[in-house]
């Protein structure tokens, strides 16, 4: 035991960052604001944090939220099952626990979405429970303090500096200790070359007496992306464009897009299957999209394809289910994924 405690605190006190949720720490605040700072710096997370609490102050208006405006709320921030989970969350919540969140470590786990980390946060940082909360900022500190050469993405590495945080963890201050973990690993002890120089560990830490810090951690290699080709139409007529719902599982389930068929078509063929959805319109390309790139955790999408203008003679086509014309008046009740960054701006040139 390394007794980081008292010095690591006390550097906390002094110079943690003033945010909204560690000003009010409830937990419907700490819930929302860890699960939107996965995979998501700090500084993009705070305008969608004050947006969705002036729109969701509370879990039951969460579960009331419409799943559309749900996603148009985290809009940009990806990763959209994080909203759909905690929606999920929020409904069994107002079910089972009268609107609040449960107060154990072990309920909370239970909820859509909550793994050991955030659920270790909340129990810690708003009720007090001494029970650690370990993501990749605290691997990173704690691979440096002991110096360890083990892959941090292994799930034993994982269970073992757990348990040397849960030695550390002081019973009355639980949530502090923690935070105090994140922050050091947010601002001090940073990826690359740490501040050691302004680390209040310093003198407990074995990689940098080493002089090995900036090595560490180690992470094995991760299996290399699927390459998948994505061809996008994006179609207007009489000054709307064509938008689809992707469907209720899978991979941006539920959300909207431009026209797409995910594989590689020429254009011949890309048309060829738009004019089985509008038999009696007339379909041409106008011109070809720049090729785009998006990477998902797993997936790689390239992205090519047209500009499409569909004639409707006057009258946009009657469409079926999971289908919209979406213009300049009301693409923003769409929310369309960051995937489509490339061709936003064309959806909102009225011009086109």
């Amino acid at each position: 035991m390394l007794h980081i405690a008292p010095p690591l605190l006390a550097w906390f006190y002094d110079n943690r960052r003033t945010l909204p949720f560690r000003e009010d720490p409830t937990p419907y605040h700490i819930w929302v604001s860890e699960i939107m700072l996965q995979q998501t710096r700090m500084t993009a997370v705070l305008p969608y944090y004050a947006r969705f609490m002036e729109a969701l102050p509370t879990p039951a208006d969460l579960a009331a939220c419409p799943p559309d405006r749900l996603h148009k709320l985290w809009e940009g921030l990806g990763y959209y099952s994080r909203a759909d989970n905690l929606r999920r969350a929020a409904i069994l919540l107002t079910e089972k626990y009268g609107g609040n969140l449960p107060a154990t470590y072990e309920e909370l786990l239970a909820l859509p979405g909550i793994g050991e980390y955030t659920a270790g946060a909340i129990a810690s940082i708003s009720y007090g429970i001494p029970v650690p909360a370990v993501d990749g900022n605290v691997m990173r500190v704690f691979a440096r303090l002991y110096n360890d050469r083990a892959d941090i993405l292994m799930s034993e590495t994982k269970k073992r500096y757990t348990a040397r945080v849960r030695e550390e963890l002081p019973e009355d201050t639980p949530g502090d200790f923690n935070q105090a973990l994140m922050e050091l690993g947010a601002l001090v002890c940073v990826p690359g070359e740490p501040h050691c120089a302004d680390c209040p560990l310093s003198e407990r830490c074995a990689a940098y007496t080493a002089g090995s810090a900036a090595h560490l951690p180690v992470r094995g290699e991760k299996k290399p992306r699927r390459v998948e080709k994505i061809t996008v139409l994006l179609t207007h007529c009489e000054g709307k464009w064509l938008l689809m719902r992707r469907p209720e599982k899978g991979l941006l389930s539920g959300l909207w897009q431009p026209m797409l068929f995910e594989e590689e078509l020429s254009e011949a063929e890309a048309i060829a299957r738009l004019r089985g959805m509008f038999p009696q319109a007339l379909i041409h390309a106008e011109r070809p999209l720049p090729p785009a790139k998006h990477l998902f955790s797993h997936i790689e999408w390239q992205l090519s394809g047209w500009i499409v203008h569909l004639d409707g003679n006057g009258d946009l086509p009657v469409l079926p289910d999971g289908y919209a014309w979406a213009g300049t008046g009301n693409m923003e009740d769409y929310a369309i994924p960051g995937a489509f960054k490339a061709y936003k701006p064309l959806l909102l040139d009225e011009g086109t």
